[in-house]
C-alpha cells in the first residue's frame, strides 16, 4: 500500500495539469480548486472571432478615433477620453470631453476654463470591449436584448433598430452626441442624435479626403454613420489584451505568479464564510464581472447626472429603469488590465487598488474617511449632501446591496495579497508604449484630413 506522502504527492500532480518542470505546491492545489470550483479556463476571448488591428476597417476605425473631425467643434476625439497608453481611459477621475483648453493633452494636467471636470462619469476603458455580451456603459444603457440591442435612441426594452450588428457598433453611436464628451454646445445646437449624425456624415463627406478611405473598405464612398461606427467598433474590438500571469497561471504554469499573488487569489475567489473576500460573486469568470449592475457605494463626486436633492447625485442604473430600487447601481467593470485602468468606479473616486479593495470590505469606514479633496479638478462640493442621500437609499431600501454590507474584518497582509493577485490579472502589453504602438495613430499615415488628434502629456511629451 502506498504510503500518504506517495499518495498525496500523486494527488498534488494531478490537480496540476502542468509540466513536471513547476511542482505543485499545498498553495497551488487549494488556488487550482478554487479555479475549477469557478469553470475557469484563463481565455476569456477563446472561441470568439475578433479583427486584427491590421484589418482595413480596424486602420480607418483608428484613423476615425483619432480624429478631431468627429468632435463637433473640431476640439475632441473619441481618443480624448480613451487613449491607449492611458489604459484605454484617460487617466482621469471624470473626463474632460469638450471645451479643453489645449486638447492635444491628454491625461492627468488636462483642464477646462470651468477649472472643473465637465463629464459626469469617469471613462471606462475601452480594452477588452468585444468580451462584453450583455451591456456597455456604466448604466448598461447599451444592452443585449433577445431581440436587439437596446440604445438610448429606443424605448427602454425596445431593440434599436439602427444599433448595428455588436455592442461595440451600437456604443461608438453615442460619444458624438454627447454635449460634455465630443459634440460640444453648439453644433446642431437643439438637433436630435439622429440629426447630429447626419450633420457628421456630411462634414466628412464635403472634405473629400475620407472618400477614399471608405471607398477602400467598404467598395464605396459612402459616408454613412453606420458605416463610421462599424469601423470605430472594429479598432475597439482589437484592443484585445488578455495574456495575462493569471491566465498563464490558470493553463498551468504554477510559476507564473507568485505565492502572494496565490493567497490573493483565495481570498479573491472564496467567500467570506470560507475565509475570503467573496470579489468572485460580482467578479465571475476568465473576464472578472458578471456584467450585472451592483451598488457598491461608491462615492459620488463631480457635476453629477442631475438627480438628487443637489442636481448633481448620480442615480446610476434607475435613470434608465426608472425603477428606484436600481439607484445607486452601476455596471460590473472587467479586472482584466486593472492595474492600467484607474481611477475607479463611476465617479473615478480612488486612483489606488488598495483603496478599492478597502472600500468593497468596508463601504461605511471608506465613506467617512473619503476626501474629495484629493481629486484633482472634482467639485466635491455636493459629496457630503450626495453621500448622505445614498447611504440613506441603502439603509433602508429593503434592495439587495452587494458590498454596503458588515465589515470584513482583515488586516494590512491580506488586502495586500489581494493588490497582488490584482496585478496578475494585467497584460504586460497594456504597461508597455512599443507594445501600444499598433493601436496609436501615426501622424505620417492616419491623418487623413489634417485633424488627427497628436496627444501629448503635461510635459508636452508624445503618449
Amino acid at each position: 500500500m502506498m504510503n500518504r506522502t506517495l499518495l498525496f504527492a500523486l494527488f498534488l500532480f494531478a490537480l496540476s495539469g502542468c509540466n513536471e518542470s513547476t511542482p505543485l505546491t499545498e498553495l497551488d492545489a487549494a488556488v487550482r480548486q478554487e479555479i475549477r470550483a469557478h469553470e475557469l479556463g484563463g481565455d476569456p476571448a477563446e472561441g470568439l472571432d475578433l479583427p486584427s488591428i491590421d484589418e482595413p476597417l480596424a486602420v480607418l476605425g483608428r484613423r476615425l478615433f483619432f480624429s478631431k473631425s468627429l468632435g463637433g467643434d473640431h476640439d475632441s476625439a473619441c481618443v480624448s477620453c480613451h487613449h491607449p497608453v492611458l489604459g484605454g481611459g484617460d487617466g482621469l477621475a471624470l473626463s474632460i470631453g469638450v471645451g479643453a483648453d489645449d486638447p492635444e493633452l491628454l491625461g492627468p494636467g488636462r483642464t477646462h476654463p470651468d477649472g472643473d471636470l465637465t463629464v459626469p462619469r469617469n471613462a471606462p476603458t475601452t480594452f477588452n470591449l468585444a468580451l462584453y455580451e450583455r451591456a456597455l456603459f456604466w448604466d448598461s444603457r447599451v444592452e443585449q436584448l433577445e431581440a436587439g440591442i437596446r440604445t438610448p435612441d429606443s424605448a427602454f426594452g425596445d431593440a434599436d433598430p439602427d444599433a448595428g450588428e455588436s455592442l461595440s457598433e451600437a456604443q461608438a453611436r453615442f460619444p458624438v452626441t454627447s454635449e460634455d464628451e465630443m459634440r460640444g454646445f453648439e453644433f446642431v445646437a437643439d438637433g436630435e442624435n439622429h440629426e447630429v449624425r447626419e450633420a457628421l456624415e456630411q462634414r466628412l463627406s464635403e472634405d473629400g479626403r475620407w472618400a477614399p478611405e471608405f471607398e477602400s473598405v467598404f467598395d464605396s464612398a459612402d459616408i454613412t454613420y453606420a458605416r463610421i461606427a462599424e469601423a470605430i467598433a472594429a479598432y475597439e474590438d482589437s484592443q484585445v489584451f488578455t495574456d495575462t500571469p493569471w491566465a498563464a497561471y490558470v493553463r498551468g504554469d504554477n510559476s507564473a505568479i507568485g505565492e502572494e499573488a496565490k493567497r490573493g487569489a483565495l481570498l479573491f475567489f472564496r467567500t467570506v464564510e470560507e475565509g475570503g473576500f467573496d470579489c468572485a460573486s460580482c467578479h465571475a469568470g476568465d473576464f472578472f464581472t458578471d456584467e450585472d449592475v451592483h451598488a457598491v457605494a461608491a462615492p459620488q463626486i463631480g457635476r453629477g447626472k442631475g438627480d438628487g436633492v443637489t442636481g448633481t447625485n448620480d442615480h446610476g442604473r434607475a435613470r434608465e429603469t426608472v425603477d428606484r430600487n436600481d439607484r445607486f447601481s452601476f455596471r460590473t467593470p472587467t479586472l482584466l488590465n486593472v492595474e492600467a485602468t484607474g481611477p475607479y468606479f463611476h465617479s473615478g473616486a480612488y486612483d489606488s487598488l488598495e483603496d478599492v479593495v478597502r472600500h468593497h470590505l468596508d463601504p461605511n469606514a471608506s465613506l467617512l474617511r473619503f476626501d474629495p479633496s484629493t481629486i484633482p479638478l472634482a467639485d466635491g462640493r455636493s459629496f457630503d449632501r450626495n453621500t448622505q442621500e445614498m447611504t440613506d437609499f441603502l439603509d433602508v431600501s429593503g434592495y439587495p446591496i452587494d458590498s454596503y454590507r458588515e465589515p470584513v474584518d482583515v488586516g494590512d497582509t491580506e488586502v495586500a495579497e489581494l493588490v497582488t493577485f490584482l496585478r496578475t490579472l494585467t497584460d504586460p502589453c497594456v504597461l508597455d508604449r512599443a507594445c501600444l504602438s499598433p493601436w496609436i495613430a501615426d501622424p505620417e499615415t492616419d491623418d487623413v484630413d489634417g485633424e488627427l488628434l497628436i496627444a501629448v502629456d503635461s510635459d508636452g511629451n508624445p503618449l
